[in-house]
């Protein structure tokens, strides 16, 4: 097969982006669920999961979270295809070795994992520019190293989901969106986000 291409919804899209916007001063992470037609090679990305801004490297609360998302999402034929995450310093540009282990991770349940590492350039200078391109970067596994991708591989499947994104930020909604560390401390609070966009 030629290479994937990694198509994002907009809901999973937005909701990456204002996790990261949320949690400024700190890495966050969280898990990408979709499909995978491999007729077409394309990697679906429908809903975005945020699950950590402090305790990123812990496996022990990843797996708990893993197996929650994969129950929930089971009945609507999702599966976990990916993995996003968000530098602490806005200067860092890099997949660190906790991303990498972590994709590495959900290789094992689906071999096409996709990495989506958020641009702390594109997302500071989101509100300014009328870009239609992700504010984040893809990196695939090429054998037991990841890489990053060409642009192109990875593409907003509503083209509009940047202006939408710009309403929500100008509206400070990110305070809105609640991860799977927020939930452990407060278990009322509803990780899956799922009234988010209602």
């Amino acid at each position: 097969m030629g290479e994937l291409t990694y198509e994002i919804g907009q809901n999973a899209y937005i909701k990456s982006v204002l996790h990261a916007l949320k949690y400024k001063a700190s890495s966050v992470n969280g898990i990408l669920v979709g499909r995978f037609d491999a007729s077409k090679g394309i990697v679906q990305i429908s809903d975005a999961i945020p699950l950590s801004h402090s305790n990123i490297g812990l496996l022990p609360s990843l797996e708990i979270a893993l197996m929650q998302i994969e129950e929930h999402y089971a009945s609507q034929d999702l599966s976990l295809v990916g993995y996003f995450h968000a530098n602490e310093r806005s200067n860092d540009y890099d997949l660190g070795n906790v991303a990498k282990n972590i994709g590495d991770h959900l290789c094992r349940y689906f071999p096409q994992t996709g990495i989506l590492l958020l641009d702390n350039r594109k997302l500071e200078s989101l509100p300014k520019v009328k870009d239609r391109s992700p504010v984040m970067q893809l990196y695939s596994r090429d054998g037991s190293k990841w890489k990053l991708e060409e642009s192109n591989r990875l593409v907003i499947k509503e083209p509009a989901a940047n202006l939408i994104l710009q309403d929500y930020i100008s509206t400070q909604q990110w305070e809105d969106i609640v991860d799977f560390d927020e939930h452990l401390d407060d278990v009322s609070k509803d990780w899956l986000n799922a009234e988010f966009f209602k």
